[in-house]
């Protein structure tokens, strides 16, 4: 595989940075978004009150395939797949750690438990 500008996130859903092209990536999306934005705002309206729906309605469609576009590369340039994490296996709820107990254990701590 090529070399990979992201990482899963340990918890959640997505992925993070990892090298200066995944940040350089994230750069540039959020500059063209805001470029983007600002020539659209900027634009005379054809209303004195603020932005007409034809430029709100360019703008969602510009920003959503833009969006769309990066999210697939991010994608593509993960190392490993996409997909809900709650972490490592040792901090998961219920499971326990060098004696200490996790939620779910049973018992409140510090009390002994009632049988």
């Amino acid at each position: 595989m090529a070399e990979c500008w992201f990482k899963p996130h340990a918890y959640g859903y997505g992925a993070t940075p990892s090298g200066w092209q995944g940040w350089a990536a994230v750069g540039v999306y959020a500059a063209v978004v805001f470029a983007l934005s600002l020539s659209l705002a900027t634009w005379p309206a054809d209303l004195p009150d603020g932005p007409a729906a034809w430029q709100v309605a360019t703008w969602l469609v510009m920003v959503g395939l833009l969006t769309f576009g990066f999210l697939r590369l991010c994608r593509a340039k993960t190392d490993g797949e996409w997909k809900w994490r709650w972490g490592s296996s040792a901090d998961k709820p219920g499971t326990v750690q060098a004696g200490r107990h996790e939620r779910g254990s049973g018992g409140v701590q510090g009390t002994p438990r009632m049988q």
